[in-house]
């Protein structure tokens, strides 16, 4: 006779143990492409959980269904986020404003600092604007990029309050010279901090259509060897590469040498030629236009430019002295055949040589 009380009774299917179904053939795929595309780290971290999923029976997905939980969009989403950094841009004049329109658009939480007040700039990009120092540097950045110009770049550097800073972090400078803000960073920045020296070999006028092409110089001074400085290194140079940049990692030292040619000679020459007030003609040739357009894009920066890279480069003042012997030795050229000319019509009996009633009259 049963009992009037309800039992519940668990039976087990004959035929040995449960078997359960193989995971589909699209997770497998979607793993093995996941392995191919993500570095090492990255892979395994999204093949963990594709790996101990549950399954639903055997049903084969197609690879191009839509899935609850794409592990692959979700992986490669995680990977973009460790890559976007908080920067903190020290000097948000021009140059400033001109890098944080692309650190914005590529989705870089953005911090300014200058000494004039730039916040309403600073709000039309998406960047937080802090007139105190000591403010910014509680907002813990990723990375301080010091834009300031050269000449004002080691008393800004000295009023930031560092210590509220992480110890980790890392400093770049996109100053124009290199060897001088290499030396002010490794004496000034505590030890623990990373550097990177770097210059953007283009501006607001000479990138206005884009940074394609265009060459970016840098050199990592001091990273350390973790995975996670290494990581934010390249997170920041990846930056500039995005948007097509030819990358060069040279010395500071190597740079400054090149430099002294490339730009200071160039800002040189054209301020100069500025000097002459040089105005268009009806009929002006390719080469006179060029000549005016070096004139307006070598004026357009500030003088205080120009003067840091003749004070804070050390082949300037050669190449000032090679600039000065360039030009007398063409003007001796030109002198010296109109010596030859005037000697011939004096002494050699030319049809145009000046005689004794000529010179009387």
């Amino acid at each position: 006779m049963l009992s009037s009380s309800t039992s519940t009774l668990r039976l087990r299917p004959t035929g040995g143990p449960r078997r359960h179904p193989p995971p589909p053939l699209s997770h497998q795929f979607r793993s093995a492409a996941v392995s191919r595309r993500l570095p090492q780290g990255a892979a395994a971290a999204v093949a963990a959980p594709l790996r101990s999923r549950p399954q639903r029976g055997g049903t084969i997905q197609a690879l191009d269904a839509a899935q609850p939980f794409d592990y692959e969009s979700r992986a490669a989403g995680l990977l973009e986020d460790r890559q976007r950094l908080k920067i903190a841009i020290v000097g948000f004049g021009n140059f400033g404003q001109f890098l944080a329109r692309t650190f914005a658009r590529q989705g870089h939480t953005l911090l300014a600092h200058s000494r004039s007040d730039y916040s309403s700039l600073a709000a039309s990009v998406g960047a937080s604007y802090f007139q105190d120092p000591h403010d910014l540097c509680e907002c813990h950045p990723d990375v301080v990029l010091l834009a300031t110009s050269i000449l004002s770049a080691e008393a800004v550097l000295r009023s930031l309050p560092v210590h509220r800073l992480r110890r980790n972090t890392l400093f770049v400078d996109v100053l124009s010279v290199k060897e001088f803000p290499k030396n002010l960073l490794l004496s000034t920045l505590p030890p623990d901090f990373d550097v990177i020296c770097t210059h953007p070999m283009f501006g607001p006028e000479s990138a206005r259509d884009g940074w394609d092409g265009l060459p970016f110089v840098f050199d990592k001074v001091r990273v350390r060897d973790c995975p996670a400085r290494r990581a934010r290194a390249e997170a920041f140079l990846n930056i500039f590469e995005r948007e097509g940049c030819r990358m060069v990692e040279m010395s500071c030292a190597e740079h400054d040498a090149h430099a002294a040619e490339t730009q200071f000679l160039t800002h040189t020459v054209g301020r100069m030629l500025a000097m002459l007030e040089l105005r268009s003609t009806p009929i002006n040739t390719k080469g006179y236009e060029t000549l005016l357009r070096l004139v307006d894009n070598t004026c357009s920066d500030s003088f205080d430019l120009y003067n840091g890279l003749f004070m804070y480069n050390k082949n300037s003042t050669e190449l000032l002295n090679r600039l000065d012997w360039a030009m007398d030795s063409v003007k001796k050229k030109l002198f010296d055949g109109l010596h030859d000319v005037l000697r011939k019509q004096l002494f050699e009996g030319s049809p145009h040589a000046l005689t004794t009633t000529n010179v009387r009259k």
